[in-house]
């Protein structure tokens, strides 16, 4: 038996691994060849959350194709009195046609985020994509906000987040913990009131560029990830294109920036490196648009089909 949907509750960056300690929904879809939605904040409520008003992480689901993920949120979308960020909108809209006409749709295409570096097999497979949507109809041009707030905002709520999950848990059991993880946690202890009102006021000013850039255009595209999929037994990257990185999440910023302005987006098949890895281009829409992002990421899996094709592997 093949099963064809599925979802995952995620933190926004960590995927199965048996390094790493929490799930995904962009990341794996990208590695693997299928696709991944990272719906609006509250579109999936979760009534038993901690943080009940976090925006850093949501629940979605992964599929073969768009249209499984369309179904899937049919499903496990819609209101919820328990959370009090949910979404007042039924999830059978999800159910409706994915069919649409892009024909003059502005869409911004990435830069570099700042400085984010990638992997140039990655880049080459994405910019070649810009013509996808061009012959989709669509008003391409080069442009993307300013990141930097998130730098602040992210790595400060998640922190906080851990030692609030975790804190106690490392006490208890200090062994039990990889470094990496024991050292976020112990960020997140050793937060400030201040820091955590610098970074609510950073995520504010986030939200708030990004939704003024998405006035112009009704969709950001950018990869995914930074770079193909890596080997098992590697904790974590720490070096792309010659930058070396500090910190463990360094190599998931072209998700976490999106995650941190919590609007919709999805991973869509894009393609292969020569290495016949999988690269996934990320779809990023108006703040709760979900169906407007799965419609762009329907046309461009229609437009494309790599989801339907497998790499040679030698």
């Amino acid at each position: 038996m093949h099963l064809k949907l599925g979802w995952c509750v995620c933190d926004p960056l960590m995927f199965a691994n048996k390094t790493w300690k929490r799930l995904s929904l962009r990341n794996p879809a990208a590695f693997c060849n299928v696709v991944g939605f990272r719906p609006s904040i509250g579109r999936v409520p979760n009534p038993k959350a901690a943080f009940a008003w976090s925006t850093l992480s949501t629940s979605g689901c992964m599929g073969r194709s768009v249209a499984d993920l369309a179904f899937v949120l049919s499903t496990i979308a819609g209101p919820d009195s328990r959370a009090p960020l949910s979404i007042n909108e039924p999830g059978e809209r999800f159910a409706r046609p994915l069919d649409r006409s892009f024909k003059g749709v502005r869409v911004a295409w990435f830069k570099d985020l700042g400085g984010v570096p990638f992997d140039p097999r990655v880049r080459t497979i994405v910019d070649g994509h810009r013509k996808t949507f061009e012959s989709m109809g669509c008003i391409v041009e080069q442009a993307e906000p300013d990141f930097a707030p998130a730098e602040i905002a992210f790595r400060v709520l998640r922190a906080w987040n851990s030692a609030n999950t975790y804190g106690a848990r490392l006490h208890a059991h200090p062994d039990a913990f990889k470094d990496t993880l024991k050292g976020e946690i112990e960020e997140g202890l050793r937060l400030t009131g201040m820091y955590l009102a610098q970074a609510e006021t950073a995520h504010g000013q986030l939200w708030r560029r990004f939704q003024a850039f998405l006035e112009k255009y009704e969709y950001f595209v950018l990869p995914t990830t930074q770079l193909p999929a890596f080997d098992v037994n590697t904790p974590y990257p720490t070096e792309i294109a010659g930058v070396n990185f500090d910190n463990y999440i360094d190599w998931m910023k072209s998700c976490w920036y999106i995650s941190a302005t919590g609007n919709p987006a999805a991973s869509v098949p894009g393609g292969f490196t020569p290495e016949g890895l999988p690269v996934g281009v990320q779809i990023v829409g108006r703040n709760k648009e979900d169906f407007g992002v799965l419609q762009m990421a329907h046309a461009f899996e229609q437009a494309t089909g790599f989801g339907k094709k497998h790499p040679v592997i030698t």
